[in-house]
């Protein structure tokens, strides 16, 4: 902002710091800024504004002192309270709150509780390992510390410790803090760009995007032994269940509670929470499987748990990478290549594509998502008996259709 021609200098501010004198002494610098200068050679910066008219009486808002604040320093902070005259806001008033800003700043852990609150806790189906991940690998270690003063190469520091161990899950961390600085930035309740420049590589690596489809053998063993409790115990015999039948995530599962499933109408109703894409998504029930749901219901109704208890996603995934082993595949996969396979195999039944994506629980496509709000329950059913049915023939239980029974020895 142009003030004009500047009172003041460096060597004008030298000569009179620290020199007593007989009087109090007054300058001004131009555009409202002086200085005060005591008779000891104390020399306090002070803006001088109205906000009113020149009848309205001045009000005068000391800055801060010579030299901790410097003379561009000062010319900065009145530049600042123009322009908060400017838009009709009174700078002694937000120059408070700008002080108490920078006095009692916002730390890491601070800005990234902050969008977990506000934004993670009802957008993020997996919040609780986000919430896990942070505790671990960045509260430890930048948590106390002022956003403003983390600088690039602090958040680095947490980003390679990582690497080392899991450079996918330093890249899937440092994607959900520069997320959430964004969100605090945008919000205004704190700001922070130095995570601004960095990409995926430069902290880890990108999740690479699997293509792995089990074979018609791999599906019918793994169907035909799935309830086989010398391969899997009674929690992750019903988990294989659940994910191979419907295509599910595994979240979807692991955390499903019996408030969700209709026993009457046969609706499993995964609420948004718990829905990658925010919507819930609703399944109905197949003949062959109602059996099995009753059973686990008899087991497990009291936890209030489909499965029981919840365990940790990473306990989980980690069982789920050693599936193939109990069963004597060479070919590894993964619990989420369940999913991927339900897809292909049910494409490859010649399930209309929309069913197939309702059933995964994927968003609809465009103006689809406003107004077809259908759950093509119908067709849903019919896929889901088509499916099982599929696998019998694969398992290799071609006379009779098998009614599952949960946790049967």
């Amino acid at each position: 902002m142009a003030t004009g021609i500047h009172k003041l200098s460096d060597k004008k501010l030298q000569s009179l710091h620290g020199v007593e004198r007989e009087s109090v002494m007054k300058l001004a610098d131009g555009a409202g800024l002086m200085v005060r200068v005591t008779k000891k050679g104390s020399i306090s910066w002070t803006f001088k504004y109205r906000l009113g008219g020149r009848e309205t009486e001045a009000i005068v808002l000391t800055l801060g002192k010579y030299p901790d604040m410097t003379l561009r320093q000062a010319r900065d902070v009145r530049d600042k309270c123009r322009s908060w005259l400017a838009e009709g806001k009174d700078p002694r008033m937000q120059f408070n709150l700008t002080m108490e800003e920078s006095l009692k700043p916002v730390t890491v852990k601070e800005a990234l509780k902050y969008w977990i609150d506000e934004y993670a806790m009802d957008n993020r189906a997996n919040v609780e390992r986000h919430k896990a991940q942070l505790e671990k690998h960045i509260y430890p270690y930048i948590g106390s510390m002022a956003l403003t003063d983390c600088e690039t190469r602090y958040w680095l520091k947490c980003f390679d410790r990582i690497k080392h161990e899991s450079p996918v899950a330093a890249g899937y961390i440092f994607q959900m803090c520069k997320q959430a600085l964004k969100f605090c930035r945008v919000r205004r309740y704190a700001v922070s760009n130095w995570l601004d420049d960095l990409s995926i590589p430069d902290v880890g690596k990108k999740q690479r995007k699997r293509d792995r489809v089990l074979y018609d053998g791999e599906l019918g063993q793994l169907w035909k032994l799935a309830n086989n409790n010398e391969l899997f115990s009674p929690y992750y015999s019903a988990l294989l269940t659940i994910l191979i039948v419907f295509g599910c995530r595994s979240q979807e599962a692991r955390l499903s509670e019996w408030k969700e499933w209709d026993l009457e109408q046969w609706l499993w109703t995964v609420p948004k929470e718990h829905s990658k894409s925010g919507e819930k998504i609703i399944r109905p029930v197949p003949v062959q499987l109602r059996e099995f749901i009753k059973e686990l219901s008899i087991h497990n109704k009291k936890s209030g748990y489909l499965l029981g208890v919840v365990k940790k996603a990473e306990a989980v995934s980690q069982t789920g990478r050693n599936m193939h082993k109990r069963l004597n595949q060479a070919e590894p996969w993964t619990l989420h290549d369940l999913r991927r396979s339900f897809a292909t195999k049910l494409n490859e039944l010649g399930i209309a594509p929309h069913v197939v994506e309702q059933l995964l629980g994927h968003s609809m496509p465009g103006v689809m998502a406003i107004y077809n709000r259908s759950q093509y329950l119908p067709e849903k059913i019919d896929a889901l008996n088509k499916w099982i049915e599929r696998l019998e023939v694969l398992a290799g239980n071609h006379e009779n259709v098998i009614i599952l029974k949960a946790g049967e020895k």
